[in-house]
């Protein structure tokens, strides 16, 4: 018989190693709020209600204790009835554990850090020659937790993670309620009295968000689904040579304009394209109140786009704005590569220095 349970306490323990050897790279402000999350998945407490800031705290100081002791171990193999694995050979662990309803990823993200989890297989689904894996309840992760994954050709959506991800914008915007913000305009969609709530208390509006937060995940998942698909298709475009180089270059401006560049083209290719043929209204609100940081910095023009479909209710400008951006992200992309054999210094700014040069105003296609 399967032992799921001796199985989630091996991968948990690859997680516990994987965080004790890479969060010292987060600073304090992030790890805090990585650790708050982690704790509330741990002690399985609802995102509408608040932590006690003292159990959290004792929490993490214990849990730094831990990884010190725990900093230098291996990372343990994976055994399956009869069989053991290595704990990145995601794809032939799947092989087993899919059929018995069960999901498992062992990848490498940012910061090179290694990511596992392990959780129920709610859906697997084939979209455009991708392998979707949906999960839910969750028996084993680590510190980070993205709701979204790509590896090779195959797509880990997991449900809680993306659940906690919405929330987490939608209480940030709760914090100071700004009307006519894109986040307000979602909320609309599923809500449309709550912006108006003045008088109610955080209590209420919590009630109100949690009530159809399952719903908001349930559409969302489509939009995560189509930009996976995109960043495969647009992995497939630019060739192993864009990793390579992207794990060239140290944290930093660089570095965020390379992952914001292919995120635009792997929107361009696949979520916006999909998002505007069916006129998602509550999809590409909430799509342009996550548009910041690079993403923004590099696009104001998509921004104004949408804005001008918000007051004219005509969807033209960002449908155009869109097509031509498509190839522009890949030409912007291509000329990153060309800069492949450059030494890192120099490479560095080179990157900083195309948008600046390159960029289109996209003019005229309103």
């Amino acid at each position: 018989m399967f032992d799921v349970d001796a199985l989630a306490a091996t991968v948990q323990k690859n997680c516990h190693i994987s965080d004790a050897q890479y969060a010292g790279n987060y600073t304090l402000c992030i790890f805090l709020l990585k650790m708050r999350e982690y704790y509330r998945w741990e002690m399985g407490i609802p995102q509408s209600q608040a932590l006690p800031k003292e159990s959290v705290g004792d929490w993490i100081a214990q849990r730094e204790l831990f990884w010190e002791d725990v900093m230098s171990f291996p990372f343990s193999p994976l055994r399956i009835n009869n069989e053991t694995f290595e704990p990145f050979e995601s794809e032939q662990i799947n092989l087993r554990l899919n059929p018995l309803g069960y999901v498992y990823s062992g990848g490498i993200g940012i910061f090179h850090k290694p990511y596992f989890f392990l959780a129920k297989l709610e859906q697997t689904r084939i979209h455009d020659g991708i392998t979707l894996l949906l999960s839910s309840e969750e028996y084993a992760r680590e510190l980070v937790a993205p709701p979204a994954m790509l590896q090779g050709n195959t797509v880990y959506i997991r449900k809680p993670c993306l659940r906690r991800v919405i929330w987490e914008r939608i209480e940030e915007w709760l914090l100071k309620k700004p009307p006519n913000s894109p986040m307000a305009r979602m909320l609309a969609c599923y809500l449309p009295h709550l912006t108006n709530s003045e008088n109610n208390s955080t209590a209420t509006h919590n009630r109100q968000i949690e009530s159809i937060l399952g719903q908001i995940t349930d559409t969302e998942m489509h939009s995560v689904l189509l930009h996976e698909t995109g960043e495969a298709q647009a992995g497939q475009l630019l060739g192993p040579n864009w990793e390579s180089l992207l794990n060239q270059l140290p944290r930093g401006k660089a570095e965020f304009i390379m992952r914001a560049v292919r995120d635009h083209m792997a929107d361009s290719l696949t979520t916006l394209p999909a998002l505007l043929k069916t006129e998602n209204a509550a999809s590409l609100h909430f799509y342009f109140a996550n548009f910041t940081g690079m993403r923004h910095e590099l696009f104001p023009e998509a921004l104004l786009a949408y804005q001008s479909w918000v007051e004219s209710g005509n969807l033209t400008a960002l449908k155009n704005i869109i097509h031509h951006g498509k190839q522009h992200w890949q030409t912007l992309a291509e000329q990153i590569l060309a800069l492949h054999d450059t030494h890192t210094d120099m490479l560095i700014g080179n990157i900083e220095a195309l948008p600046a040069i390159h960029t289109s105003k996209f003019d005229n296609l309103s």
